[in-house]
C-alpha cells in the first residue's frame, strides 16, 4: 500500500515523456476552426467516439505509458466531398497540456485537436 502511494507521488504531468493518468487524456477533444466538426470524446470508462467530419468513429482508448492507444477505430462510411477525413486513420496519441497530437499505426504525426473548453 506504501509502495503505491510512493508510486502515485511520483507521477509527472502531461507532456514530460513519463505517464500520463486518465485525467489527462479524458474528455473532448477538437480540431480548431473545423466544419464539419472534428472531434474525439474520450469517456473515462475507456469508451472513444467523435467524427472525422464525415464519419462517426467509435471504439476504445488506454494508456501506454506517455500515449493513448486507440486500438481499432469502427466507423461509419459515408462519402464526404472536400473533407479531409485523416482522424478516422488515428492510431495513438500523445498528450502535452491541452494539445492531442495524432499518430497513425506507424507513428506519423497526421494531425492535432485541442481540448474543449
Amino acid at each position: 500500500m506504501v509502495v503505491l502511494a510512493l508510486l502515485a507521488g511520483c507521477a509527472s504531468s502531461a507532456g514530460s515523456g513519463s505517464g500520463l493518468s486518465a485525467e489527462d487524456v479524458t474528455g473532448e477533444w477538437v480540431e480548431a476552426g473545423s466544419e464539419p466538426r472534428v472531434y474525439l470524446e474520450l469517456a473515462d470508462d475507456g469508451a472513444l467516439s467523435g467524427s472525422d467530419g464525415c464519419n462517426q468513429l467509435t471504439g476504445a482508448w488506454e494508456i501506454d505509458g506517455s500515449e493513448v492507444d486507440f486500438g481499432d477505430l469502427g466507423s461509419t462510411m459515408m462519402a464526404c466531398e472536400d473533407v479531409d477525413t485523416w482522424l478516422s486513420g488515428a492510431g495513438s496519441a500523445t498528450v502535452s497540456g491541452d494539445e492531442l497530437t495524432v499518430l497513425d499505426a506507424d507513428g506519423t504525426e497526421i494531425g492535432t485537436l485541442e481540448r474543449s473548453t
